[in-house]
């Protein structure tokens, strides 16, 4: 049986952003047949043509879309680990051994992404003999070697520490052409804007953001499964320890920051549909200052305040896809 691996980074390793986020997911044959077969599924179902990125999520026209494709992985239980690096400090560290960035990168870029998927194949569990590995497409791994870097690596890890293990393959490819660095793509991006507090900026392009990861972690049991699925490991420190992250810390204040701004706006709209009870639905989401880009969101709302469940029209569409 073989296991794959597939490899995603947000950021860049420079001085311009504080910190660089680098994500990987691990699954057997049978979870990886499962999970493309019910995220196409769920793209036919919505005539979804294009790939998701969480990134370009700026209008919520395809919230109940993006809802079933990250419960539907959620579901699977498949691990997330994610590894963040302190830019400055590594800078800083590669200055002061007279290392360019180009350099640091190759380093960093064969440690960084061999630490992820040691730590998906460490598990007392694995008992996989083949194990795959898909990065997302970068020119710059070829020219660094990245793809024998890494093969050697982990082999190295596998028959040192006695593993059953061994990596047949490493590869690279764009995103479109993979359900798997699509949702890499996706929950990385979305823990990224949990860690960064990007929700606080309360721009329409947030809140729209912040209502999918809401709703999101609203669905069954997302929430605890989101928070125990992905592990969190932070190079900050000017020494070899790495820190390990609870998810719990991010998303409580997101939950907080998100509770408040919704009691806000319902009362908002509760009094605007009472001063004028002859306002179309447009006309109230309108004078509720809700754009187009963000009509689902003021739907949501509606619901709320007739006694519905927010997800309400998430649930029965999830049920008719896989009927």
């Amino acid at each position: 049986m073989t296991y794959s691996i597939f490899f995603d980074e947000s950021g860049k390793l420079d001085r311009e952003q504080t910190y660089s986020y680098y994500g990987a997911i691990g699954c057997d044959d049978a979870t990886k047949i499962q999970l493309n077969k019910g995220i196409q599924t769920i793209y036919r179902y919505f005539n979804k043509k294009s790939e998701f990125h969480f990134t370009e999520y700026k209008n919520d026209r395809n919230v109940n879309t993006a809802l079933a494709a990250l419960h539907y992985f959620t579901s699977l239980q498949i691990p997330i680990n994610i590894f963040i690096v302190n830019n400055k400090l590594a800078l800083d560290l590669a200055n002061k051994r007279a290392i360019s960035t180009y350099d640091l990168r190759k380093l960093f870029y064969v440690k960084i992404p061999e630490r992820l998927f040691y730590g998906l194949t460490r598990e007392t569990s694995f008992s996989h003999e083949d194990v795959n590995v898909t990065l997302d497409h970068s020119p710059e791994y070829g020219k660094m070697r990245i793809y024998s870097k890494i093969k050697e690596q982990m082999n190295a890890h596998s028959l040192y520490r006695h593993r059953a293990y061994q990596v047949h393959d490493v590869k690279s490819k764009h995103s479109h052409q993979s359900i798997e660095l699509q949702m890499v793509d996706m929950f990385l991006g979305l823990v990224v804007y949990l860690i960064e507090q990007s929700y606080k900026t309360n721009s329409n392009k947030d809140i729209v953001k912040s209502d999918l990861i809401y709703r999101y972690l609203d669905i069954d049991s997302n929430l605890q499964k989101f928070q125990e699925l992905i592990t969190i490991y932070r190079w900050e420190q000017d020494e070899e320890k790495i820190e390990k992250l609870p998810m719990s810390q991010f998303v409580s204040e997101f939950i907080q920051h998100k509770t408040k701004f919704d009691v806000l706006q319902l009362q908002k709209i509760l009094q605007f549909r009472t001063q004028n009870p002859t306002l179309s639905v447009k006309e109230l989401r309108e004078l509720s200052g809700f754009t187009s880009n963000m009509a689902q969101l003021f739907f949501s709302y509606l619901r709320q305040l007739d006694g519905k469940d927010r997800n309400d029209t998430f649930y029965k569409t999830y049920t008719q896809i896989f009927s």
